[in-house]
């Protein structure tokens, strides 16, 4: 239980530093963008929803997509 808890709070937390990050490099004209065929994720409110749908995913090609 304390396990999945901590899991939880984890997932909560690096979703709302993707959102914060994502607002702070959109604003300094450094957006992160992904794009996946016709799919396209660039705005903070975009990546928050795919990391709170799809974390295990999203979570890295943020990361990733934030080094270019």
């Amino acid at each position: 239980m304390v396990g999945a808890l901590l899991l939880l709070a984890i997932v909560i937390a690096s979703d709302a530093w993707v959102y914060v990050d994502a607002k702070r490099l959109r604003d300094a004209g450094e957006p992160v963008v992904l794009v996946l065929g016709s799919l396209r994720v660039e705005t903070p409110e975009a990546w928050l929803l795919a990391c709170v749908v799809l974390w295990l995913v999203a979570l890295p090609a943020y990361l990733v997509g934030r080094r270019h």
